[in-house]
């Protein structure tokens, strides 16, 4: 995430120089310590949670786990993410409270400019894409035009809004009413959205309340009056993740105020240090719940601690994705495209499929941003033009049917015509046929690649009821015959594969295990593959999806 991203370079940096030392001396840990605190300082995070999270890492550095551990400098880095993971809220994190008997009430409470608006439109987004009917209510009556913002941002959402009251307008850009001022009585329209989400069946109401510019006892009493007339069942602490220092005094005095029951990060894809929002959780013993990752109603997703804990130290965030792809993709168009690609028929008119469906899991940016290793990568990923995806689309759209099919009969003046049909030169067509072809051979040789674990997901092996077997007794690869050698030898293949070293390490991983996804599409599961840093850009995303555009 763009917020924490020189927290990340910063604590990558600290654990390079140990990754070539078989042991660890004090003056080692001590030296990669002191790297630590200066991230999490430059970070802006609270100096009390940096003195506890070093003081912690160190003790257990220098401890057993360590000094036994037959790779030492991954497990220091496995206890540097188990103790962020404590600092993100191990074991506060939890799932919105619904009410017994609805309507769930969810008041949010925060200072001016945190993102309280839009969040209540994402937060309903995200509840009616779960299955719940939410009712978003205006009860912001001072920051001018909140109430239209609440209004047009629950018309994107597609959520109804309750707003009785105009608020406090504008005239022309001007503001019409004096700093604090309010039009109407928000504890009216609070109390009154209550009965009509009762009477029109509304299982969710959340209520969008006035903040300031700085902490203040009429903000406060504002606060608590809503909160002490409607009873909510989760009071949602907004903060600003670029804020600074200031964010754990803020919280605190919202704790102290209004006794809040959760906290949502916004404006996580800011470029700020952000550090100072990782303090919060651990200040104020309130969880996390959601984070808010971009402009859109889609950029919003549940928070979990380890997760961002993995993505601080630049180790992914494959579950995620996984998650994500669920939801999106079809795992029969997954297994038809993963069978056309073990058997070598994968045109591009499967590839437009492909790149359509991972189109819908966001940006190729945060895509390709939960893929473990990818920091040092990040140059080249803010450098990516999302238009070259529709430039892609394009040029296939211009082919024919036929073309699409077997792209190996475009001849020359084929190539002209799509060109001038798509808009792009002869140039970037031969390019774009040529990764295709050089990633389609890629993955039918991963596809029907033995000794896999039962095949991967996605590639058609034989988990996937593609791969195709050649000779009943023939050996391949220069495999043993014998089946204790030979799964040895396998085994050794699939930690290679997935980026570990064979040697059967005691000393713990940093890295989960790579989870199984039969509705992932053809060539996505092997991207999650690369765990451990410092590899190129998985060649085969979304059915060759990174091989095409120039990676």
């Amino acid at each position: 995430m763009a917020a924490f991203s020189s927290l990340t370079d910063r604590l990558s940096n600290a654990f390079k120089h140990l990754k070539s030392k078989g042991k660890l001396s004090e003056a080692d840990i001590d030296g990669t310590i002191r790297e630590i605190r200066r991230a999490l300082l430059d970070a802006d995070v609270a100096l009390d949670v940096v003195r506890s999270f070093t003081g912690k890492v160190r003790e257990r550095a220098l401890g057993t786990e360590v000094s036994e551990a037959l790779n030492p400098a991954q497990q220091v880095v496995k206890i540097v993410n188990e103790e962020l993971t404590d600092v993100l809220g191990q074991g506060v994190d939890r799932p919105l409270n619904f009410a017994k008997n609805p309507p769930t009430i969810i008041m949010l409470a925060g200072l001016q400019g945190a993102g309280k608006t839009t969040l209540a439109g994402k937060l309903g987004y995200w509840l009616k894409d779960s299955g719940h009917t939410p009712l978003l209510v205006a009860a912001d009556l001072q920051r001018p035009n909140a109430v239209t913002q609440l209004q047009v941002v629950g018309e994107r959402a597609g959520v109804p809004v309750y707003a009785p009251e105009k608020g406090v307008q504008s005239d022309g850009g001007e503001a019409v009413a004096a700093p604090g001022q309010t039009s109407g009585d928000p504890v009216k329209v609070a109390r009154d959205s209550i009965e009509l989400a009762k009477q029109k069946l509304y299982d969710t109401v959340i209520i969008d309340t006035a903040g300031r510019l700085g902490v203040d006892e009429e903000l406060m009493k504002q606060a608590r009056d809503i909160r002490d007339v409607v009873q909510p069942n989760e009071i949602l602490f907004v903060i600003d993740a670029m804020i600074g220092q200031d964010a754990v005094k803020t919280a605190k005095a919202f704790d102290e105020g209004v006794d809040f029951t959760g906290v949502v990060l916004s404006k996580l894809d800011g470029d700020a240090r952000g550090g100072a929002a990782l303090s919060v959780a651990s200040v104020t013993g309130k969880p996390i719940l959601f984070a808010s990752t971009g402009e859109g109603l889609k950029d919003f997703e549940v928070f979990h601690p380890d997760r961002m804990a993995s993505r601080i130290l630049d180790m992914g965030d494959i579950m995620t994705l996984i998650e994500q792809a669920q939801k999106q993709f079809d795992e029969e168009e997954a297994r038809k495209a993963a069978e056309k690609i073990s058997e070598g028929s994968f045109g591009l008119d499967d590839f437009l499929d492909q790149l359509q469906q991972v189109r819908k899991l966001g940006s190729m940016k945060s895509l390709l941003g939960m893929i473990p290793g990818m920091a040092q990568h990040r140059k080249e990923l803010e450098q990516f033009d999302e238009k070259e995806i529709d430039r892609t689309e394009a040029i296939i759209r211009s082919m024919t049917p036929a073309e699409r099919r077997d792209p190996s009969i475009i001849n020359g003046s084929r190539r002209a015509r799509i060109a001038y049909g798509s808009g792009v030169t002869v140039s970037q067509v031969n390019a774009l046929l040529q990764r295709f072809e050089q990633a389609a051979k890629m993955m039918k040789r991963m596809s029907n690649r033995g000794g896999m674990g039962g095949g991967m997901p996605g590639f058609g092996g034989p988990a996937m009821g593609g791969g195709k077997k050649k000779g009943k007794n023939k050996k391949k690869g220069g495999k043993s015959g014998n089946p204790m050698k030979r799964e040895a030898e396998e085994k050794a293949l699939r930690d290679k594969l997935a980026g570990k070293k064979s040697s059967g390490s005691t000393g713990g991983s940093a890295f989960a295990k790579k989870p199984q996804n039969p509705a992932l599409p053809a060539g996505l599961e092997e991207m999650m593959g690369n765990v451990d840093g410092g590899t190129e850009l998985p060649p085969n995303l979304g059915g060759g999806l990174s091989g095409l555009f120039g990676r």
